[in-house]
C-alpha cells in the first residue's frame, strides 16, 4: 500500500484530471474532493450533464487540451480511457515532467484499498443495484461512501454519495477488465452473459473475466451472487471449489437461505416481494421483477455491511430499509420517466443488450398493463448487433410497436459492412408483424404525430442518443395542449 500514487491523506493534494466530464471521472472527482483533493479538469468544450456538477465543486475545467493546462504544482494526473498518453498533449506533458499518470479505473483501484470496498459487477443491473445499495447505506447506521454509473436521483441526483471513509461501494465495470484495478472485501454479482464483443468474443473469454476479479477476494470476502442468472450461478459454483475460504451468499427466486426471494405482484403501482429471512413484504416504485432482484441483492450487501459492524438487524432497522427501498425512484437513463404529455407517457432506458431489452419491457408491461406499449430502439455497436441479431429481434416481444434506427457506432470499432440497422430492422419484422424503420432518429417523429394516442407508453432505449426523440414527442403533445 506504501507504493500506491494517491496518497491516503489527500488533503491539499493536486491532482489533474484528464476527461473530467465522463461519468466516472466527474463522480470520482466528487469522491476526491470530498476528501480534500484540489482539482482541476480538462474536457472537450460540448456541455454535458455532469458540467453543473463540476461547476457546483468549484473544478477549474479547461474546454481544449493543451499541455498549459497543466499547473507547476500538479502531484497526480488521471486520466479517462478515451485519451491516450502517446497522443493527449497533457499526458504527453505529465510525461516529460515525470508527473505520475493514472487511468481512472487505476486511481479507483488506488482509491478502493483506503476502506473496505465493495464492489458491483455485471453485464446487467449493476448501476440499479449500486443505486439502491447506496439509498439503504444512506439510511442505516455505516459509515460509506458509494460511487455509481449514472445520476441518482436519492443521491441527490449525484453519481456519488459522499458518506464516511471506512466502506466504501462502487459500481465495477468488467470492459477491458477495467474491475481488475479494484480490490474488494465484497463483491456483489448480478449477471454473466455474453457481451462486449469487440474484447470479449466469447462467453468463456467474459466468464473467466469475472472469475479473476471474483478471485481477487481476500481470505473470507463474500461473493454476493443472483442465484437466478446462470452465469451468475456458474461462476460462483466453479469459485467454490477454488476458494473455500470465502464466503458465498445467494439471492433470488431459486436461492436458498435468507434472500429467497417471492415475487407477488403489483399493487397499488408498487412491485411488492419477501424475503425469506426477513418479515413482511418489501415495495418498490420502480417497475421489473428483474429490479426485484436487484433489490434483493442489495439488501444482501446491506446487512452484510451492518454485521461487520457487530449489528443484527432488528426490526427497527429492518423497517429502515424497507423505508428506504420505497423511496427508491431509480437514475438516470436507467426506466427514466421523462415526462407525460396529453396523455402520453415517456420513458427513457438505457438497456442495450437483448436480456436487458427483454426483462425491462417485460417489466413495463406488468406495470403498466393498461397502456399500449411502443418501444424506439437504437441499437449499439456493430459488433454487439452481429454477434446477438437473432437474440435483438426476439427481445420486443412485449411490445405492441417497435421502431428501429441506424446502428449508433462506437468510436472504438470499425464498420465491418456485414451488419447495418436495416439488417436488424430485417430480423425484428420478420418475428414482429408491427416494426417500422427510420434511419434517422428524427425522421420518426411525424409519425408518432399521427400514431401515438393518449394512454400510449412511449419508451427509447439504448445506449445512443434516441432519447432525444422522447423529448420531441413531450414537445409535441405539449404544444397540442
Amino acid at each position: 500500500m506504501n507504493d500506491l500514487l494517491l496518497p491516503e491523506n489527500l488533503n491539499g493534494f493536486r491532482i489533474h484530471m484528464v476527461g473530467i466530464k465522463g461519468t466516472g471521472m466527474a463522480a470520482f472527482a466528487e469522491l476526491l474532493v470530498s476528501r480534500g483533493a484540489v482539482l482541476t479538469g480538462s474536457d472537450v468544450p460540448e456541455i454535458f450533464y455532469t458540467d453543473s456538477i463540476l461547476s457546483a465543486l468549484k473544478i477549474p475545467v479547461y474546454t481544449s487540451f493543451n499541455a498549459r493546462n497543466l499547473g507547476s504544482d500538479i502531484q497526480l494526473v488521471i486520466h479517462s480511457s478515451a485519451y491516450k498518453k502517446d497522443e493527449n498533449p497533457e499526458l504527453k506533458a505529465a510525461a516529460q515532467r515525470q508527473i505520475p499518470v493514472l487511468l481512472y479505473t487505476e486511481a479507483l483501484g488506488e482509491f478502493s484499498q483506503r476502506s473496505f470496498s465493495c464492489g458491483i459487477a455485471g453485464v446487467h443491473g449493476k448501476t440499479t443495484t449500486t443505486g439502491i445499495a447506496g439509498t439503504l447505506v444512506k439510511n442505516l447506521p455505516l459509515d460509506c461512501s458509494v460511487l455509481a454509473g449514472s445520476v441518482i436521483s436519492s443521491f441527490d441526483n449525484h453519481c456519488t454519495l459522499i458518506g464516511g471513509n471506512k466502506y466504501f461501494i462502487a459500481e465495477t465495470c468488467e470492459y477491458q477488465r477495467h474491475f481488475m484495478s479494484f480490490r474488494p472485501k465484497k463483491i456483489l454479482l448480478t449477471s454473466i452473459e455474453s457481451d462486449h464483443q469487440d474484447y470479449y468474443p466469447t462467453y468463456e473469454s467474459i466468464l473467466s473475466a469475472f472469475m479473476q476479479y471474483i478471485d481477487l477476494l481476500p481470505q473470507f470476502g463474500e461473493l454476493i451472487y443472483c442465484a437466478d442468472d446462470p452465469g451468475a450461478r456458474e461462476a460462483a459454483k466453479m469459485m467454490f471449489s477454488s476458494r473455500p475460504d470465502i464466503i458465498f451468499t445467494g439471492y433470488g427466486v431459486e436461492a436458498t437461505g435468507d434472500y429467497q426471494l417471492e415475487i407477488k405482484g403489483i399493487r397499488n403501482e408498487r412491485l411488492v416481494f419477501a424475503l425469506k429471512g426477513f418479515p413482511g413484504d418489501f415495495r418498490m416504485r420502480i417497475p421489473g421483477r428483474h429490479n426485484a432482484r436487484n433489490a434483493a441483492g442489495a439488501i444482501a450487501l446491506a446487512v452484510s455491511l451492518l454485521r461487520e459492524e457487530g449489528i443484527t438487524p432488528d426490526f427497527p432497522l429492518i423497517g429502515k430499509i424497507r423505508e428506504a427501498l420505497e423511496s427508491f425512484t431509480g437514475s438516470r437513463r436507467r426506466t427514466e420517466i421523462r415526462g407525460e404529455a396529453a396523455g402520453v407517457l415517456v420513458i427513457d432506458d438505457y438497456g442495450h443488450h437483448p436480456t436487458a431489452i427483454r426483462t425491462t419491457l417485460e417489466g413495463l408491461k406488468e406495470f403498466y398493463p393498461g397502456r399500449r406499449l411502443v418501444v424506439d430502439f437504437m441499437s449499439h455497436t456493430y459488433t454487439r448487433t452481429s454477434a446477438l441479431l437473432e437474440e435483438f429481434a426476439s427481445s420486443f416481444s412485449s411490445a405492441d410497436e417497435v421502431i428501429l434506427h441506424k446502428i449508433y457506432a462506437s468510436a472504438r470499432e470499425t464498420y465491418s459492412g456485414n451488419v447495418t440497422g436495416r439488417t436488424l430492422f430485417e430480423a425484428t419484422k420478420a418475428k414482429h408483424k408491427n416494426a417500422h424503420y427510420f434511419e434517422e432518429v428524427l425522421d420518426a417523429r411525424p409519425y408518432l404525430n399521427e400514431t401515438i394516442k393518449p394512454g400510449d407508453l412511449f419508451v427509447t432505449m439504448g445506449a445512443g442518443d434516441n432519447w432525444h426523440l422522447g423529448d420531441a414527442v413531450l414537445e409535441d403533445r405539449r404544444n397540442r395542449l
